[in-house]
C-alpha cells in the first residue's frame, strides 16, 4: 500500500435523464480508492453501519483496496440521494443522511501512518489536519474541500491548506475560497496559501493545473452518453493521485511537467469512465489496458 484515502463510504440513490438507482455504493472515499487502484495500493479510512452490503465489502477488496481503516459501527451508513438536471450540471439533492458518518473521527492504523500518500476527502477542515498530523513523513498530502467549509470554517480550512501539496476543488469553490473571478488570479492566491499544486475541475468543459511550471489546460473526454455523473469528480481525484504514486512523485525533490501533466489527463480518463455507467458499476469491468488506451486516445485529440 502507498496511498492512503479518508473520507465518506456510503450509499446514494440518483435519478438522471438516462435512468434511477435506489441505492448503490458511493462516497468520495470509495471513488477515489477505486480509480487510484488501477494505479497504486490502496487503504481506506473511513466508516459504515450494521447495513453495509458484504458485497460491498468484497468488490473493494477485490479491487486489492485495504480496508484495515474503515470502520464498521452500529446504526446505518451516510446515505444521500438527488435528481439530476437534463443536462446533468445540476442536481437537487433529495435527502441527506450522514447516519454514522456524522460522528466520524478518523483515526489512521499504524501501518497507515508511514505511508506516503494522502488523499484527504471532503470532510470538516479540522478532521482533516488531525489526520494529516497522523502521518508520520508522507511525500504528497492533498485533497479537496467545498463551499460549506469555505463559507462556515474558512479560519479552520485556511490552517488546514498550510499543511497540504496538492488541492483539487471546482472553479466556484476556487472562485469563492480566493476572492478571484479570475481563476488564473484566484490559483496566484490559493497557491500562496500552501498547496503549490492547484487542479481546478470543470466539468465538461475539463481541468486546469497551476504549478510552478505554468498552466495546463486539458479537456474533458467526449462521451457519447453520460449515464450518472456522480463521483466523476472523484475519480479524477483517484486517478491524478494514484498516477502521482505510482510514478514515486514527491515535491520535495520537484515533480516534473511531463509527471503533472499526465496526471491530470489519467485523472480526466478515470472521470470519464465513471460518468458511463451508474455509481461505481463501471469499475466492476474496467481495465488498465481500456485505461491507458483512452490515454492514447486523449493524446492524439489534443495533438497539432
Amino acid at each position: 500500500m502507498s496511498l492512503v484515502v479518508v473520507g465518506s463510504v456510503a450509499y446514494d440513490g440518483v435519478q438522471t435523464p438516462h435512468g434511477q438507482r435506489e441505492r448503490m455504493l458511493g462516497g468520495a472515499c470509495t471513488y477515489v480508492a477505486l480509480a487510484a487502484s488501477y494505479f497504486t495500493r490502496v487503504g481506506v479510512v473511513g466508516v459504515v453501519g450494521e447495513d453495509f452490503d458484504p458485497a460491498d465489502r468484497r468488490f473493494l477488496e477485490e479491487r486489492g483496496i485495504d480496508l484495515a481503516g474503515l470502520e464498521q459501527k452500529p446504526g446505518k451508513t451516510f446515505y444521500w440521494s438527488g435528481v439530476y438536471s437534463e443536462d446533468m450540471n445540476d442536481r437537487v439533492t433529495l435527502r441527506t443522511e450522514l447516519n454514522v458518518f456524522g460522528d466520524f473521527q478518523p483515526e489512521l492504523p499504524p501501518g497507515y501512518r508511514r505511508q506516503p500518500y494522502l488523499f484527504l476527502g471532503n470532510i470538516q477542515p479540522e478532521l482533516q489536519r488531525r489526520v494529516r498530523e497522523q502521518m508520520e513523513s508522507p511525500r504528497l498530502v492533498g485533497g479537496d474541500t467545498m463551499n460549506y467549509w469555505i463559507e462556515s470554517r474558512r479560519e479552520a480550512l485556511l490552517e488546514t491548506l498550510a499543511g497540504w501539496h496538492v488541492l483539487l476543488i471546482n472553479d466556484s469553490e476556487a472562485r469563492l475560497l480566493s476572492g478571484e473571478r479570475n481563476l488564473r488570479r484566484a490559483s496566484e492566491r490559493i497557491r500562496s496559501l500552501g498547496p503549490r499544486i492547484l487542479v481546478i475541475k470543470r466539468g465538461e468543459h475539463g481541468a486546469v493545473l497551476f504549478a510552478d511550471e505554468g498552466p495546463f489546460l486539458a479537456p474533458a473526454y467526449p462521451l457519447d452518453t453520460v449515464a450518472d455523473p456522480t463521483g466523476a469528480g472523484d475519480c479524477f481525484a483517484g486517478g491524478f493521485f494514484g498516477y502521482l504514486a505510482e510514478q514515486g512523485a514527491d515535491l520535495r525533490d520537484g515533480i516534473e511537467r511531463r509527471l503533472l501533466r499526465r496526471a491530470v489527463i489519467y485523472g480526466s480518463v478515470m472521470g470519464s469512465f465513471c460518468c458511463e455507467r451508474f455509481g461505481v458499476e463501471r469499475f466492476r469491468t474496467l481495465t488498465r489496458a481500456e485505461i491507458d488506451a483512452r490515454f492514447k486516445e486523449f493524446k492524439e485529440l489534443t495533438e497539432f
